[in-house]
């Protein structure tokens, strides 16, 4: 028989999260909207409050958490602000390929780093010519001796400019190329790296992307994550983890703008009636409700798939993605509709979650090349 509850652990997952994105994340997310800044006293009350790096195993400074324990904490950040909540999420999306590939010295040092400073990390694999291909990668990693010299170009990255050390992806043979895909940890204070300022963009403001330029970087060999040639596995099944935390996130913002909409209109006085009794708007609440409804299943589905290791996981991760992302974007949409010019206005949260809402369908691979994903896995079976 299908259960759909929660064990209490996970009910007190999902409540600790919520009472602290009402807490400390709404009231400051206009705040840090308009700043577009990086809302580092967040994290640091996250880190006060054990919010930090759920995934990490406990014995390194986590909370071990599963793949649907991290969905329904990301739920409640994406409710409290996208924006903040992937400064969060981004940090674990970082750190996976060490969860993935990493020794455990490596990870009792690196964990051990993060959690010691209450900083975060940054996954660096796009770059100008490689984002969605990520066979296309260009930045090279050239053993010498000891030490890999890292020379490349990486672009969009979130967290660049105030992480602890970059989890880049580099080839280490350009004979090889994609072939000889390896990740490396590389610590943001080895000389070479240039950070470029953050990128101005349309929303998710708190969170910051940077350009970054590594010259002759010497990275220590010991700080090779797994094999050489075996990046491009390591950040498939990073992204495998991770793409239910983005469909969780954008489930959390949908139902935020769902929820303020909804109360909007129950209050909202037209003609003599509140403007909810009328059908047209109604059906729109409705289907915005539904909709929400059925990203959360595929979301938890997906989770359900990668913690019991079934062979869905890979495709249902990336269906999560696809659906809540586009849920996400249409629900923001009509709660801005459905408050009219008050969604609008800056007044009210809606136009901010709207402008959020889009980018959860670009990054972490745009949902065009979520459907090439699903595609070639369902016709594969």
């Amino acid at each position: 028989m299908i259960d759909f509850s929660l064990t209490p652990q996970q009910e007190a997952i999902r409540a600790r999260y919520r009472d602290f994105a009402e807490r400390v994340i709404i009231p400051n997310r206009l705040k840090y909207d308009k700043l577009a800044e990086f809302p580092w006293e967040i994290i640091k009350q996250a880190y006060k409050e054990g919010m930090m790096n759920g995934p990490v195993p406990v014995q390194f400074g986590g909370k071990g958490y599963s793949i649907m324990d991290s969905a329904l904490s990301s739920e409640e950040l994406g409710a409290g602000c996208i924006g903040i909540g992937i400064c969060i999420d981004a940090n674990t999306l970082a750190l996976t390929p060490l969860l993935l590939a990493a020794d455990e010295t490596q990870q009792k040092k690196f964990f051990g780093l993060i959690n010691e400073i209450q900083g975060v990390a940054a996954y660096c694999l796009t770059e100008p010519n490689a984002g969605s291909d990520v066979q296309g990668i260009r930045s090279q990693a050239i053993r010498k001796g000891d030490k890999f010299i890292l020379n490349g170009h990486k672009r969009f990255i979130t967290n660049g400019e105030v992480a602890a050390f970059h989890t880049v992806f580099a080839i280490t043979d350009p004979e090889k190329a994609s072939r000889s895909l390896t990740a490396f940890v590389v610590p943001t204070n080895l000389p070479g790296i240039e950070i470029k300022p953050h990128l101005e963009k349309m929303g998710q403001k708190a969170s910051v992307q940077n350009e970054i330029i590594y010259r002759d970087v010497e990275v220590p060999a010991e700080n090779m994550l797994g094999r050489e040639g075996t990046g491009f596995i390591i950040a498939m099944k990073t992204f495998d983890r991770t793409r239910t935390g983005v469909a969780a996130l954008s489930i959390g913002n949908a139902r935020a703008a769902y929820e303020t909409s909804m109360e909007w209109a129950k209050n909202r006085i037209q003609f003599g009636k509140p403007i909810a009794a009328n059908q047209a708007i109604g059906f729109m609440l409705a289907d915005m409700a539904t909709e929400i409804e059925a990203a959360r299943m595929l979301t938890w589905h997906a989770a359900w798939a990668y913690d019991t290791g079934q062979k869905s996981a890979s495709r249902l991760s990336a269906m999560s993605k696809l659906y809540a992302s586009d849920v996400a974007m249409r629900v923001t949409t009509d709660a801005v509709q459905v408050m009219g010019g008050d969604g609008y206005s800056t007044d009210f949260a809606v136009e901010k979650m709207m402008r959020d809402a889009k980018l959860c369908q670009i990054y972490e691979g745009t949902n065009q090349v979520q459907r090439i994903v699903i595609s070639k896995s369902i016709l594969k079976q």
